[in-house]
């Protein structure tokens, strides 16, 4: 194992761009041509947690400071847009790119999409929300990225040396689980906890390979094509989250394979064919593709030296000021995101038809994250981000008020395709919101440690969309009140239910001649919650200190970097 301690000269060759690296959540990302120049102002140097940093953000909104970094910027903004045909090493690294954004976006569209619809019918709102903290990984792989970035084995390669063990890993965990799911599925209220642990390894794993590729992206494409290490993302792992959430709900319902006439695919047999796919793509880059060596340097890029220097990232005032903003930003329309599918397929919504309206939209983020990606350029990419505010909080009103109205199964043919336009509708605004944001991150991140910043950035996006959820689903359940009402004789008896929402606790009360009775649902009391302080920190908070950041200079959000 080496540690890696690269050389400024040969830093600024190679992580100029690394503002263009993701992190999805919900997975979307900005799939765009958003153009990202090298860009490394002297103030990156000299920028520091010193009086001299705190004199300059007193000045921050001075308009000749403003004008001075806006004339500094003209020549490298100017070139960020400047076109030109990819070569082919560009599209040869893109395809492989796509790839093993797609081998990540497997685990993701499991754990986080269709398993939680499958063990619904199984489990109670506290039990899923168990199970929705095996998506946290992926909000914080901050923690252990500076790790992935500078321990690596020469002989195989930087980036290689953890792409090709995370990979074999996720692929033995899903041979595993395929060889298991059934007994755990079958049973999934005594098996939570595995269930939980299983796939949080998997998302944990994928996290770790998402830093290394993320990092490979900067230097698999040449400079001038480094804005479509976005596309590459955006194209792979929205194809494995949908293929794991939408394809393979729709492909395992045995009512759509009985009705299209296809296969009936199982949950073990598709594990199988992901831990086949894994293997075989490990194989390929440990014998078949080599990685460039990247030139070393004298700043000090240690583990140590990379989490001071987050540390010192996050004692910026302005950098404060936005991790507050993202970490209650998706509060709004959190219970929407966390329960309102869930409620709709409680209600009797066929979980394959929920597969196809998803399936519909698919093309319409991709074309969304495109035009969201022009509105972003220029001098206020917050702009895109802010406006989608209020139309997504709408459609969180409306998807409440469908789920409340929701009418007695089969639905109509009319109501089917006014939740495929609400669906549609809806996903656009998030997809607009998450590329402004990104696009902001992208201007606002120091080209010398741009997949630090980039990370830690993006750490708190996602997890303000993550944390809201755990607590979102057990509000559901702490604030419905149920009862299992049965006839004895000719009274009727009220026996008082820990839950009565799963097809386990219905069972239960229909064990002894009862029928669950939903007195107060409590996905109304928390949507009204949620949303009621969505408006509130919107309005109060987000608003004047997002028209304030993106009005900062950009020397404003560079800090110093330590020689060795």
């Amino acid at each position: 194992m080496s540690r890696r301690n690269p050389s400024r000269n040969g830093k600024r060759s190679t992580l100029k761009d690394e503002g263009m690296q993701g992190d999805p959540h919900a997975i979307s990302s900005s799939f765009s041509s958003i153009a990202v120049s090298p860009r490394t102002p002297k103030a990156a140097h000299r920028m520091g947690l010193d009086d001299e940093t705190e004199d300059v953000e007193l000045r921050l909104l001075g308009e000749d400071e403003r004008q001075q970094a806006a004339n500094g910027l003209d020549v490298e903004e100017q070139s960020g847009h400047s076109t030109h045909s990819l070569s082919n090493e560009d599209k040869r690294a893109m395809v492989l790119l796509c790839v093993l954004y797609l081998i990540q976006g497997v685990p993701l569209g499991l754990a986080l999409g269709s398993i939680p619809f499958i063990l619904r019918e199984h489990l109670s709102y506290s039990q899923l929300a168990t199970f929705a903290l095996s998506g946290y990984p992926y909000s914080l792989k901050l923690l252990w990225s500076p790790i992935v970035d500078s321990v690596f084995f020469v002989s195989i390669g930087r980036r290689k040396s953890w792409i090709i063990p995370m990979q074999i890993i996720v692929g033995t965990i899903m041979l595993y689980l395929s060889l298991n799911v059934q007994v755990l599925m079958d049973d999934p209220s005594n098996h939570v906890t595995q269930l939980t642990f299983l796939f949080t390894s998997l998302v944990f794993f994928s996290a770790t390979q998402d830093i290394a590729v993320d990092g490979w992206a900067l230097t698999l494409l040449s400079p001038e094509s480094l804005s479509y290490a976005s596309t590459c993302q955006t194209i792979g792992l929205n194809t494995g989250f949908f293929a794991s959430f939408t394809v393979f709900l729709a492909f395992n319902s045995e009512a759509f394979a009985t009705k299209w006439g296809v296969p009936h695919l199982t949950l073990s047999a598709y594990l199988k064919f992901w831990f086949v796919m894994s293997y075989a793509v490990s194989f390929w880059l440990l014998f078949f593709k080599k990685e460039k060596k990247e030139p070393l340097s004298d700043v000090d890029m240690s583990i140590k030296a990379v989490y001071k220097t987050i540390w010192t990232i996050c004692k910026l005032r302005h950098v404060q000021l936005l991790v507050i903003m993202h970490l209650f930003a998706k509060v709004g329309f959190a219970a929407n995101e966390a329960a309102t599918s869930l409620k709709m397929v409680e209600k009797g919504f066929l979980r394959e038809d929920l597969a196809i309206a998803v399936l519909i939209d698919f093309p319409f983020q991709i074309t969304g994250g495109w035009l969201a990606a022009n509105w972003s350029r220029g001098d206020y990419p917050l702009r895109p981000w802010l406006f989608a505010f209020w139309p997504r909080i709408g459609f969180a009103i409306i998807a409440t008020l469908i789920v409340y109205w929701f009418p007695k199964p089969p639905i109509t043919m009319g109501f089917f395709v006014f939740l495929i336009i609400h669906t549609v509708v809806s996903s656009f605004t998030s997809t607009v919101q998450f590329v402004g944001i990104s696009a902001f991150h992208t201007r606002i991140s120091d080209p010398l440690i741009g997949g630090t910043y980039m990370t830690l950035l993006n750490t708190f996006t996602n997890l303000g969309g993550t944390w809201p959820k755990y607590f979102v689903l057990k509000g559901v359940d702490m604030f419905t009140v149920a009862s299992c009402k049965l006839q004895d004789g000719g009274s009727e008896l009220v026996v008082k239910a820990t839950e009565c929402v799963s097809d386990h606790g219905k069972a239960a009360c229909a064990e002894i001649g009862g029928d669950c009775i939903t007195e107060t649902d409590g996905y109304y009391m928390v949507s009204g919650l949620c949303m009621a302080f969505g408006v509130a920190f919107l309005v109060l908070y987000i608003m004047p200190t997002a028209r304030k950041l993106q009005g900062l200079p950009i020397s404003a959000w560079r800090v110093k970097m330590s020689d060795s």
